[in-house]
């Protein structure tokens, strides 16, 4: 139960329903609790810091099957679809939701929970406007702000109700003051979504809700660590050794190396030597890298010699499976949970130079 007395199952509907941003003082106690899991969390999962807070590497549980969600981009209809979907041929019988309950699976979110992408563009040069003329009116940035901050709540909620079950990294879009430092950069893509973000957030949401909102972003950590897999938002810019991320806070040149790592310019091996110094297999023992950032145009994308897999397409509910007891296998374990439900052939890009093709930078 949530502390209100709703089950999350009544407050995600909630949220779901709510047809204008949250209020600020319940975005501020999700953010509240949210971050006092985050900072709390046990050493054998999250190594501590030089501090003494939970560093940037999380070490998944071995023993339960793995759900990897890549960029979410405000889209609250792909997070109702995930918890609603059961992965019987990766021993998740039931659906999600009902299965982390009952400590049967885990899930993994790769960052970027705000900003729509494409599908929101015409509602972004709205909100400029708006931005403009003061956020005198703005039904287009509340429509935007509605979904960004609902994906946040879900995903606060989500940490809080199941904390050493479901995990979320931090994207290169987790910077709600638009700030320049500390790994992060301002963002505008098809206006000035940062900026814009920022001046609402300060106008509407001043003191503990964006405070909540930046305190929750900055304990988030930026590599997951499973039995055969490894996962980050970005690509690895080059080879980052444990210590060095566990010690993320105050290591910007890591956060930036996670998090932005366009495509072509993570260093030549940089994904093999992550694998060998995080899982002590190498590279031909089958493990992979899952990713997402930049998208794709069907369900993946190859790199680094097919060892790192890409799989964030924002038109598709893509999801990676990590498997427990085989080689991963990107043809059988990237899925489309729309296809789950209505099976289709769905095309996707098996190598690195068809990857090339329809990538949006």
């Amino acid at each position: 139960m949530t502390p209100g007395g709703e089950s999350f199952r009544d407050r995600f509907d909630r949220i779901l329903r709510q047809k204008r941003p949250p209020d600020p003082g319940e975005l501020a106690s999700d953010m509240e609790r949210a971050c006092a899991v985050l900072e709390t969390e046990p050493s054998w999962q999250r190594p501590p810091d030089r501090e003494g807070l939970p560093g940037g590497v999380v070490y998944l549980r071995p023993e339960l099957p793995l759900v990897v969600l890549p960029d979410i981009h405000a889209r609250l209809d792909l997070l109702a679809c995930l918890l609603k979907t059961s992965f019987p041929d990766h021993g998740i019988d039931r659906p999600l939701l009902d299965a982390l309950e009952q400590d049967r699976a885990q899930v993994l979110f790769l960052g970027d929970y705000v900003h729509a992408e494409a599908r929101g563009r015409e509602r972004w040069l709205r909100a400029y406007k708006e931005f403009s003329r003061g956020f005198r009116r703005r039904p287009a940035m509340d429509a935007e702000m509605r979904e960004s901050l609902g994906v946040l709540q879900v995903v606060a909620l989500l940490k809080t109700s199941y904390p050493d079950r479901v995990h979320g990294l931090k994207g290169n879009h987790e910077n709600i003051t638009n700030e320049r430092g500390q790994g992060n950069y301002p963002f505008g893509k098809f206006v000035l979504e940062g900026a814009m973000v920022a001046a609402y957030m300060e106008r509407f949401f001043p003191g503990a809700p964006l405070e909540g909102v930046r305190r929750f972003e900055k304990s988030l950590p930026l590599l997951a660590v499973g039995p055969s897999s490894l996962a980050s938002h970005a690509e690895p810019l080059r080879f980052f050794e444990r210590s060095r991320v566990i010690n993320y806070r105050s290591d910007p040149e890591v956060v930036e190396g996670l998090t932005w790592t366009d495509n072509g310019r993570a260093g030549e091996g940089s994904v093999a030597a992550m694998v060998d110094h995080y899982l002590r297999c190498g590279s031909s023992a089958g493990a992979v890298y899952l990713g997402g950032h930049r998208p794709v145009g069907g369900l993946y994308a190859l790199r680094a010699r097919g060892q790192f897999v890409q799989f964030h397409n924002p038109d598709r509910f893509v999801v990676a499976l990590p498997p427990v007891n085989r080689r991963f296998d990107p043809c059988r374990d990237i899925q489309d949970l729309q296809a789950i439900r209505e099976p289709r052939d769905l095309p996707n890009y098996p190598d690195e130079e068809a990857a090339r093709h329809g990538q949006d930078s």
